[in-house]
């Protein structure tokens, strides 16, 4: 028998007052994994001697995870329940991470990219489960309050995910700036690298016991499965669940590009000219400020059209991209003073010079990037011809987008470095503008098409 059972969502004490907050957490789980690969990226590049596209396979091994495991994870969700799905989708990210920290032992990358393939497997299981679930947790009426409650510790999550890897994945002698790189110094940078994922599979699972113990209360609480689910294949029919999904593959795949780059950008001479972990520790504002545009949005988008906000934040995403691309040959001319960056050892003075213009650039697309996947989200399902389950499915699996315009985007900078060896990476950045320039079309696209009530499916945040 499905755990999801039970008629109607209850009202419970302080079990369920502890079964929100866990499935909470899960929100935060999956973000500060996924945002821990932004350091581990560079460290790989590092330890393992990788090009710009082999480098971007760790983003690609872990996003293709959604094309490939989200209608299985749908169909176990369906058949076997809520709680024995976040149950299974932790243990899966439990996995990854053993698999990842078995790389001790096999120093072979691949174990790397294979425990980043599980890990997200596992996520991309808990987020089909939880979205739903922690709506219909308790009373109908604080469903909205929960939701946004639960964004906001994703968001969080992807912040300290990225300074923790910059902590502990970007230190030792391996990432000081033009030092001579020896094999011991490569084994001991994939020693903090395997430590951490040892650590994190130790915190998971003890997590994860905790969620096994209240899995009587997530079931008593979760919503009914629809007793037939619609295929996402079946959204293919639809010209704006395409359009839309193909919104959603883009977008995604141009804010993996832009912050799993950010620290090799912001790290170079002609930017902000500092080591490697000072990099790790600025580019994670990248999320905080998506987390404050997630916030301002909400209320926004009560004011003005879903369509002309996307319109707006689509634009200053682009122009910020074109701004990075333009000053691409911008020596870093002193302006005088200092800027206190956070660094391991508590501050580190930076010279301020003009390649603090594309630097604050790139960081400050993350404002304009937080209320674009719910945005476009929104738009499609108002529009689809599909049924909104199905189309909810498709946009879903576009998320391996991520995958896709990551390794685009390293094969580009591969390709620019022989000709443009100083500014390469900021041309590079007109890879991620294609993607915004395109949702900026569908924006503009979607204002003249017929709209409908949604009737059924629960978007799935990100």
């Amino acid at each position: 028998m499905s755990d999801s059972s039970s008629a109607a969502p209850k009202s419970g004490g302080g079990g369920l007052l502890l079964a929100v907050i866990y499935v909470t957490c899960l929100f935060f789980i999956w973000a500060f994994v996924t945002n821990l690969i932004d350091p581990l990226v560079k460290s790989m590049k590092v330890i393992y001697t990788l090009t710009d596209f082999e480098t971007q396979l760790n983003q690609f091994a872990f996003f293709i995870a959604y094309g490939i495991m989200s209608i299985p994870s749908a169909a176990y969700l369906a058949k076997n329940g809520y709680a024995k799905s976040i149950v299974l989708g932790l243990v899966g990210i439990v996995a990854g991470c053993l698999i990842a920290w078995s790389t001790a032992f096999s120093h072979n990358f691949i174990t790397v990219l294979l425990g980043l393939f599980v890990a997200a497997s596992g996520i991309t299981l808990l987020q089909v489960a939880a979205n739903p679930l922690i709506a219909s947790m308790g009373d109908p009426k604080g469903s909205h309050f929960r939701l946004n409650l639960s964004q906001a510790f994703n968001s969080m999550g992807a912040f300290l995910g990225g300074i923790f890897g910059a902590k502990y994945l970007l230190k030792g002698d391996l990432f000081i700036p033009d030092a001579t790189i020896t094999q011991a110094m490569k084994d001991t940078g994939l020693s903090f690298v395997t430590n951490v994922y040892l650590l994190l599979a130790v915190v998971f699972a003890v997590f994860t016991l905790a969620v096994f113990l209240v899995r009587n209360t997530i079931t008593h609480h979760a919503p009914k499965m629809a007793e037939h689910a619609e295929s996402p294949f079946s959204a293919l029919k639809s010209k704006w669940a395409n359009l839309g999904s193909l919104g959603i593959f883009l977008y995604v795949g141009a804010e993996v590009c832009v912050i799993s780059g950010m620290i090799f950008f912001l790290e170079q001479k002609q930017i902000l000219n500092v080591p490697s972990q000072v990099a790790g520790f600025v580019g994670p504002v990248f999320m905080l400020f998506a987390m404050f545009g997630r916030f301002g949005g909400s209320v926004l988008l009560r004011k003005f059209k879903a369509t002309s906000m996307l319109a707006f934040v689509a634009t200053c995403a682009s122009i910020l991209c074109l701004i990075v691309i333009a000053t691409y040959s911008m020596p870093a001319t002193p302006l005088g003073g200092t800027v206190g960056l956070p660094s391991d050892n508590g501050v580190f003075n930076a010279p301020l010079t003009t390649g603090f213009i594309p630097g604050c650039a790139a960081i400050l697309i993350g404002l304009f990037n937080s209320i674009m996947f719910p945005t476009i989200f929104t738009i499609t399902l108002e529009r689809s011809t599909a049924p909104a389950s199905a189309t909810s499915g498709l946009m879903c699996m576009a998320i391996c987008g991520g995958g896709f315009i990551s390794i685009l985007y390293g094969f580009t900078v591969d390709q620019l470095v022989a000709h443009f060896p100083i500014g390469a990476r900021s041309l590079a950045f007109g890879v991620p503008l294609i993607c915004y320039l395109y949702v900026l079309w569908f924006s503009q696209a979607a204002k003249k098409a017929h709209v409908h009530v949604i009737e059924e499916g629960v978007s799935v945040g990100h």
